[in-house]
């Protein structure tokens, strides 16, 4: 728009000042053209509007500048959102390599988990047996004793 804005139009016989149409955007245009679509309901009846109402009473250059310009702002447009594609692109791929690495972490993590409570269930019956063993050693011990006495 900075474009349309910057467009000096003089006036002449054949050409007419377009300041009133100099904050033009793609998204009102198209939303104009889809309201245009509901109310009359077929394509065939849409008036190509693309230059604004004045559009018939300026010239045939001042028409082709004036799409020129309106050109240059969708291509910017286009630009900007291609440009905005790309990193939203660029933050996918960065995401998808942190959830890779998550899920990575994560199975590595529960192999972990899983081979520690097995180390945990092995010393818990050898602590088992190991006070199994103690308690009939402390029986032969009082046993040994009383033999002693």
């Amino acid at each position: 728009s900075s474009k349309i804005r910057n467009l000096e139009v003089e006036s002449t016989d054949d050409v007419a000042v377009v300041e009133d149409h100099i904050d033009f955007s793609l998204e009102k245009t198209i939303s104009q053209m889809e309201e245009k679509l509901k109310k009359e309901g077929s394509p065939s009846c849409l008036d190509d509007d693309i230059i604004p109402s004045t559009g018939n009473e300026i010239g045939a250059e001042a028409q082709l500048r004036l799409l020129k310009a309106k050109l240059c702002v969708m291509q910017e447009e286009l630009d900007s959102v291609v440009c905005e594609c790309r990193k939203k692109d660029d933050e996918n791929q960065n995401l998808k390599s942190q959830l890779k690495a998550t899920e990575e972490e994560n199975s590595r993590l529960q192999r972990t988990i899983s081979m520690q409570l097995s180390h945990t269930e092995k010393y818990k019956m050898l602590s088992q047996e190991a006070n199994k063993k103690s308690e009939g050693l402390q029986q032969e011990l009082i046993a040994v004793e009383k033999v002693l006495q």
